[in-house]
């Protein structure tokens, strides 16, 4: 089973390059945030067409994430975190697809720092580290994908100085995730690169794409026994080149289940 994220920002503006990319990747599952759409704005017949069934969590012009599936109906078993009932951000989804549990993540930025942004990221990230939690618990094969907004480690991120106040490289955000980390979940590209620099996001901004200066903000975690299937993982970098492109690349994992 192959598994992508792909923070596309903008579905509908990005079709073309999505619906490219989707015909070469032939994912069995996509994970998509950054929507820009609302729940009517979204294009199901497109992806349809393309033999992809799939479930959303639309805004309009902000946020929103969607979970597609090759050739069935995801199964939607959740909108939004618990404990963030009256939030209106479209940030979560969460969808069985045979046999395996998968979530679209879309967590909040937090810039500027410190400020209500920055508690807020913290306080939805906290969150989804409590709901993981208790999804770890039922030994159900799990796989947590999406824009973290999290730089985990100074390794996955440029050299620079730039961003030292930013939100993404913040301790309190890197510890959260590092929590993730230390309660069982596998981060599926350090388990497959681990040594290795690795970019997922390239600021449209000052010639990032370009000079390679990039970071890591898409991941795919992996519940328990289900890292023990992992086959492969990997980032299609080649795609943020592309005329039009998102600011992310597409991250992918293969399962051997």
């Amino acid at each position: 089973m192959k598994i992508a994220t792909y923070n596309i920002n903008g579905v509908n503006k990005r079709l073309a390059n999505l619906m490219d990319w989707l015909g070469d990747a032939a994912p069995d599952v996509l994970c998509l945030q950054e929507l820009k759409a609302s729940d009517r704005q979204f294009p199901a017949t497109a992806f349809a067409d393309a033999g992809y069934g799939a479930v959303w969590l639309g805004e309009s012009s902000w946020n929103g994430v969607a979970i597609l599936a090759k050739g069935t109906e995801p199964v939607l078993t959740r909108t939004g975190l618990p404990g963030m009932e009256g939030d209106k951000q479209a940030r979560y989804i969460e969808a069985a697809v045979n046999g395996v549990l998968v979530a679209s993540l879309y967590a909040p930025n937090g810039n500027p720092q410190p400020g209500p942004k920055f508690s807020y990221k913290l306080d939805w990230t906290e969150k989804l580290v409590a709901h993981a939690a208790e999804l770890f618990e039922t030994g159900f094969p799990v796989v947590l994908a999406g824009d973290y907004n999290i730089v985990p480690e100074p390794r996955d991120i440029y050299e620079t100085k730039s961003y030292k106040d930013n939100a993404l490289v913040q301790p309190a955000s890197r510890k959260l995730f590092a929590v993730l980390l230390e309660r069982g979940w596998t981060d599926a590209i350090r388990a497959v690169y681990p040594d290795e620099t690795i970019y997922t996001f390239w600021d449209y901004m000052r010639e990032r794409w370009p000079r390679n200066a990039g970071l890591r903000l898409d991941h795919l975690l992996l519940s328990g026994d289900l890292a023990a299937a992992l086959d492969d993982a990997g980032v299609d970098r080649e795609v943020r080149g592309a005329e039009g492109a998102s600011d992310h690349a597409p991250v992918w994992i293969k399962l051997d289940i």
